[in-house]
């Protein structure tokens, strides 16, 4: 789940270099703080973790500008249609894998088909929903838990993908999507090496990538990841500076920021909430902090008989307040969320949820209306090791005060678990989850999370009109007119409320003073590969 549009940054250390290109020195071991992965592999890794290695192991055909956050072509030569349905991707030459293969038409379509077919249960393939064909290579679990298995589906490969030559091929869409060639910078729709997928279990444990950087011996779980610079990049050689890349895998991000401050990790891209002032007093010239936009949210799982009615949800969100949770946990950095676009996007509005300001009487009068709490105690869910327990033991007070349900916390689940347990959708209660968007279109916020059946909607929420002011956005002949139709789909999830807003995040990030220059992009957060190191 990667960042867009928050301020960029090439953040020198006190007496160093402006910038990567400017002074900094290839060079030395970075030494990164890092949240177990769940996946190593493009088609199946969707959280931040997985994605903030898989970035520096891969590369595809759009990149975003770290200054701008504006998508440009990366491994792509030209991605031209002139319908916005029927698109032409050309490939520059030259690229290879770790292991000599060449990153060619076939890498692409061969990623792109292993995600969409449904039976290989890749976390990506939602993003390959709006390929011609992809309901062929679908097919859904009839029963969920029960002992009935999904059929066969009907094709095994995209027919909206062509081949046309090594170097060019074809992608025809459902529908037309005038924004299809910026979403293509998302790591899902990076490419894959045959010899991956012969066996895709292990290339997951030892990556075979395209990018800057190689993985350096094979993943060491809750240890670490060790990347070393790729001799076979053909890329901008700025995109590998260090010499290698350590990932230090922490349990929880306490035990990550007492690492830094003993001087075994160079870069931390997040901060335990309750140290905030601390290191901000201690480590103020070695901070990086900027307006953020990953979205912070209570999801409700409307699967649960105890949530389907949205008066509940509304009530729920009515007995939150937000801003003294923000003050006290976070020192007042965090920005209230009264709605589900950041506010740094095009197209934000504020105070599109009506629910999402303090009102008890209104949230009481709701809950009367829908018959009353019948859930008893209320389990407030959130991933161990993050530093949730203190503001969501707050919002359940805040709950109990207004609505007299009696609650607990249930913090115990590694990120891995609990990502899977947040799609298996075996929550009982509201749960902690956060979304950064994986490209700048406000489209991000919404379809993934909210959309019937999407890979990110772990609340189980379908809404046929959604679904259809979504589409019709996406075929949107303009901006402005795709913006029109997200803003009214938003409208609606601010109605339905499958999950209640909490805030938008400002970026709080940390680096030793062995580095020389730290570099943040847009949309991808810390650019590991252009930090540069002081060289001894």
């Amino acid at each position: 789940m990667v960042v867009a549009a928050c301020s960029s940054s090439e953040s020198p250390s006190p007496g160093a270099t402006t910038g990567a290109q400017a002074g900094g020195q290839p060079g030395g071991d970075l030494r990164i703080y890092a949240s177990e992965p769940a996946f190593l592999l493009p088609t199946a890794g969707d959280d931040e973790p997985s994605i903030l290695v898989i970035r520096q192991l891969y590369r595809g055909l759009v990149k975003y500008n770290k200054d701008t956050g504006k998508e440009e072509n990366d491994l792509a030569e030209s991605i031209e249609s002139s319908d916005q349905k029927n698109w032409t991707i050309k490939l520059k030459t030259g690229y290879t894998f770790d292991n000599g293969e060449p990153v060619n038409s076939d890498a692409f379509i061969r990623a792109w088909n292993y995600a969409a077919y449904s039976p290989n249960a890749q976390n990506n393939a939602y993003f390959m929903s709006r390929i011609a064909g992809i309901d062929e290579v679908s097919s859904a679990d009839p029963d969920g838990d029960g002992p009935k298995t999904a059929p066969e589906p009907k094709a095994k490969e995209l027919s909206g993908l062509k081949k046309v030559s090594d170097t060019e091929f074809t992608v025809e869409l459902k529908t037309p999507f005038a924004a299809f060639p910026v979403t293509l910078g998302y790591s899902g729709f990076f490419p894959v090496a045959e010899a991956c997928l012969k066996d895709a279990k292990a290339c997951n444990e030892k990556p075979i990538g395209n990018g800057p950087y190689k993985m350096e011996g094979s993943w060491e779980h809750n240890v670490g990841v060790k990347l070393t610079r790729s001799d076979t990049w053909k890329g901008d050689k700025n995109d590998a500076m260090a010499d290698t890349l350590s990932y230090k895998i922490y349990a929880d991000v306490d035990a990550g920021y007492a690492a830094y401050q003993a001087g075994e990790i160079d870069v931390m891209y997040t901060i335990p909430p309750a140290r905030y002032k601390e290191a901000k007093a201690q480590y103020g010239d070695l901070m990086y902090e900027a307006p953020g936009d990953s979205f912070t949210y209570v999801g409700m799982p409307m699967y649960n008989d105890n949530f389907k009615d949205k008066r509940v949800r509304q009530a729920l969100s009515l007995a939150i307040d937000r801003q003294p949770i923000i003050d006290a946990v976070f020192d007042g950095r965090f920005t209230a969320a009264t709605g589900f676009v950041a506010p740094t996007f095009e197209g934000f509005r504020p105070d599109v949820c009506k629910y999402c300001k303090v009102d008890t009487a209104k949230a009481k009068q709701l809950l009367t209306e829908a018959g009353g709490w019948k859930g008893g105690k209320l389990t407030l869910w959130a991933n161990a090791g993050a530093g949730h327990e203190q503001w969501l033991q707050a919002v359940g007070d805040q709950i109990k005060a207004a609505l007299g349900i009696d609650y607990e916390i249930k913090v115990n689940l590694q990120f891995p678990e609990y990502l899977a347990t947040a799609d298996a959708k075996k929550f009982t209660g509201p749960f902690r989850l956060g979304w950064g968007p994986d490209y700048p279109v406000i489209e991000t916020y919404l379809k993934p999370l909210y959309g019937t059946d999407a890979s990110s909607n772990n609340s189980g929420y379908s809404n046929p009109e959604f679904d259809k002011l979504l589409s019709e956005g996406d075929s949107a002949a303009d901006t402005a007119g795709a913006i029109t139709k997200y803003q009214a789909a938003e409208d609606i999830i601010g109605e339905d409320l499958p999950v209640i807003p909490m805030w938008f995040s400002k970026v709080a990030a940390l680096y030793s003073s062995n580095v020389d220059t730290f570099v943040w992009n847009k949309i991808s957060d810390a650019e590991y590969g252009k930090i540069t190191l002081k060289q001894q």
